[in-house]
């Protein structure tokens, strides 16, 4: 996992470089804004049928105590099933990549404040060294070292050694170390086989490529281990809550900000944002993290909401069915994408250009 945040973090280092989607930097600002929503959605009406179904009982508070697990995404099958609904080198993809990127940071964040273990209390001040790591990525790039794994064995290291000490998620270990490869200067695109040995930043890519993509694979089957006769309501209530919460609250709050300036990637308009939002409903592996951290060991919800979070595949068939009716394949011309954000986004595209 450490390495595919890595990976996912070179492709969203590109896509900000001159030629990528999310340049000029403006553009990074609505999947971020997006993320926001991708969490405070779900969130919210996770706690709204909890209310509803729970509300004056004894379990309440402990059913409430979830509602942290539908803001996950899972980076991997989200960017998998983006690449076969939306084509592996469509706008979607990226901005998908950012929003899950940052819905998992978010929520590894709430993980620590709202879940924190009370034998490992987190200690914010070991992550000067993860802020030692950045240091020594930089310079090491200084003396323009050509060869990826000094950056991650020496940045990373640090890094990793970081945010464990603190009490953080160290998977995000290598997140902070990426972006300081040396690169090309230019986007090159999406997950695609370029040409090998152009920038340290793509050897990176390219020589573990094969080996996260099997590792995820084994990973998402270590961690579904969950009996299907624990469906229950609290199943329900996250599986709607990713799908439905997220759907809405990444659709509203980027739509949001392409109105007042902060327009979607060229290519990507309303309906593209939509089938986005459900994609970014695959909670699974992450989801699967904080209801363990949730619902505590001998919880009767544990397994209910980690059966909800294993489920939640189902929004790759959702996007999927409604992709295909949208049209989303392809991307979209600069006509329709005004026509669909409306005339603030279209002046604020003209304006970049």
């Amino acid at each position: 996992m450490c390495l595919f945040f890595g990976v996912a973090t070179k492709e969203i280092t590109q896509s900000t470089l001159p030629g990528g989607v999310l340049n000029p930097l403006r553009r990074a600002i609505n999947p971020i804004v997006g993320t926001f929503g991708g969490v405070l959605g779900p969130a919210a009406l996770y706690l709204a049928l909890t209310w509803v179904f729970y509300g004056g009982t004894e379990n309440f508070g402990a059913v409430a105590n979830g509602w942290a697990i539908p803001t996950a995404t899972d980076i991997a099958l989200a960017w998998l099933a983006a690449r076969l609904i939306f084509g592996a080198s469509h706008p979607a993809v990226n901005f998908l990549l950012l929003l899950a990127v940052g819905d998992d940071a978010i929520g590894l964040g709430i993980i620590a404040i709202f879940y924190p273990d009370p034998n490992h209390p987190v200690q914010p001040i070991w992550l000067l060294l993860v802020v030692g790591g950045m240091a020594s990525a930089y310079i090491i790039r200084r003396f323009r070292i050509r060869w990826w794994p000094v950056y991650i064995l020496v940045g990373g290291t640090l890094s990793w050694v970081g945010l464990a000490k603190a009490g953080v998620e160290p998977a995000l270990a290598l997140v902070p170390i990426v972006p300081f490869l040396p690169h090309s200067g230019h986007a090159q695109g999406l997950f695609e086989e370029e040409v090998f040995g152009l920038s340290v930043l793509d050897q990176f890519e390219h020589q573990l490529k094969l080996f996260v993509d099997v590792g995820l694979f084994f990973f998402a089957f270590a961690n579904a281990g969950v009996a299907f006769s624990s469906v229950g309501l609290v199943t329900m209530m996250v599986l709607v809550s990713l799908i439905v919460g997220k759907a809405i609250g990444v659709t509203l709050f980027s739509w949001a900000a392409s109105l007042v300036g902060f327009p979607l990637p060229d290519g990507m308009g309303v309906r593209h944002l939509l089938v986005a939002g459900i994609i970014a409903g695959l909670g699974l592996t992450v989801a699967l993290f904080v209801a363990a951290k949730a619902f505590p060991d001998g919880s009767p919800f544990q397994d209910p909401g980690k059966m909800g979070a294993v489920l939640s595949i189902a929004s790759a068939l959702v996007a999927f069915i409604i992709g295909w009716a949208l049209k989303v394949r392809g991307r979209t011309s600069a006509t329709e994408t005004a026509g669909e954000i409306g005339e603030t986004d279209r002046q604020s595209t003209a304006a970049d250009g």
